[in-house]
């Protein structure tokens, strides 16, 4: 069982930042890929960062650029950067950890946080 928890949340004005982290407890050695998601009311879930075991990265093209996504050498805490945030960066974000394979890692996971919430205010 994973067991995941994020931090770091809050409100910022546009063009700031903020650094959210993850948490990772349980069996997570065999995840192929951590990840974080954002959800949005009225506009669904999005795959916006993700991280392989190797170190492989994959971003969504609405944060290219501006997020970066890590994890410590341990790979117990995940980490998403987010840097020039605008407000459509609204929402909830939630890491989650995929056993599937990194080729989906924005598409689907296994295991999620509760998630923190962004508020990126114009």
């Amino acid at each position: 069982q994973v067991h995941l928890v994020e931090s770091g949340g809050g409100s910022v004005q546009a063009g700031g930042s903020l650094r959210l982290s993850c948490t990772a407890s349980g069996d997570i050695s065999r995840r192929d890929c951590m990840a974080w998601f954002r959800q949005v009311p009225g506009k669904g879930i999005e795959g916006v960062a993700g991280i392989g075991r190797d170190g492989s990265t994959v971003y969504a093209d609405s944060v290219k650029g501006r997020f970066t996504i890590s994890q410590d050498n341990a790979k117990t805490t995940l980490y998403l950067q987010m840097n020039s945030l605008k407000p459509e960066d609204t929402g909830l974000y939630y890491c989650a950890a995929n056993f599937f394979g990194f080729d989906i890692c924005l598409r689907g996971y296994n295991a999620r946080g509760q998630g923190t919430q962004v508020t990126v205010s114009s």
